[in-house]
């Protein structure tokens, strides 16, 4: 039997979280920081993460703050190359970038916000978890986790599109699950429920859209960004060391 002191001890791993500026990406990097880890906080401008940084390096943790477009693939593979030069090659990759810029009827979106959505929320998922893969494998390994969301499983009204992508990172998570074990790489997703974020702000700054939600979920409630995080940590740690392909869901019961 294994036996491991701290089975969420991350100590000595570098852990990569795209989005990390705030909401559910800032509390994932205050906890695995938190853990042990070496967090590079990412998102599209580096100015928006540095504070996330500052306040984990004064808690006592270790980050540092770097500039990634999700929906661009050559920001992500100049993140990657710089990780290389320094020395802080990913053991843990967190997908949290995400993009919705349209809420709405599908029949009148036009192509621009569907192409921002799909070039966010599936190509950059995507190509940043090969580029983290490719250099997992050369290591023996490494835990990948990518944030989906319960409009995977039931898509929410005015949100089609979005809720297409969350549905194909769970079918991506998957497939790479399935490739990828013989690499010791495991692949697990996270299905938030509503959060109280900026990102959802569209539904929990209206007082009667709250009100139709909150009786759909058991809990009766948006959940808080720190919530989620625990979950994430844990499809990181040594705690899930047998888990991959998992989708882990933290809605209050929604789905229920």
């Amino acid at each position: 039997m294994l036996h491991v002191a701290d089975p969420f001890d991350l100590s000595g791993k570098t852990a990569l979280v795209n989005g990390a500026s705030r909401g559910i990406g800032a509390a994932i990097a205050h906890l695995l920081a938190a853990h042990g880890a070496h967090v590079v906080c990412a998102s599209r401008k580096v100015e928006s993460c540095q504070a996330v940084v500052d306040a984990i390096v004064a808690a006592g943790g270790s980050a540092q703050a770097q500039a990634m477009h999700a929906g661009e693939p050559a920001a992500i593979e100049a993140l990657f190359a710089r990780l290389d030069a320094q020395g802080h090659v990913p053991d843990i990759l967190v997908n949290n970038a995400a993009a919705n810029p349209y809420y709405g009827p599908m029949l009148d979106q036009d192509l621009a916000s569907f192409d921002k959505t799909v070039a966010v929320n599936l190509r950059g998922y995507f190509w940043a978890s090969v580029q983290a893969a490719r250099r997992m494998r050369e290591r023996g390994g490494g835990a990948i986790v990518h944030i989906a969301s319960v409009n995977a499983r039931r898509p929410a009204p005015g949100q089609g599109v979005y809720s297409m992508t969350k549905a194909g990172i769970v079918n991506l998570t998957q497939g790479m699950a399935r490739e990828w074990a013989a690499h010791g790489i495991r692949v697990n997703a996270v299905l938030p429920g509503l959060t109280d974020t900026k990102f959802a702000g569209a539904i929990t700054s209206d007082a009667k859209l709250m009100a139709t939600m909150t009786r759909l979920i058991p809990l009766a409630r948006a959940a808080q960004p720190g919530e989620i995080a625990p979950a994430v940590l844990f499809l990181c740690s040594p705690a899930a060391g047998y888990v991959t392909g998992a989708c882990l869901t933290v809605d209050g019961g929604y789905l229920a």
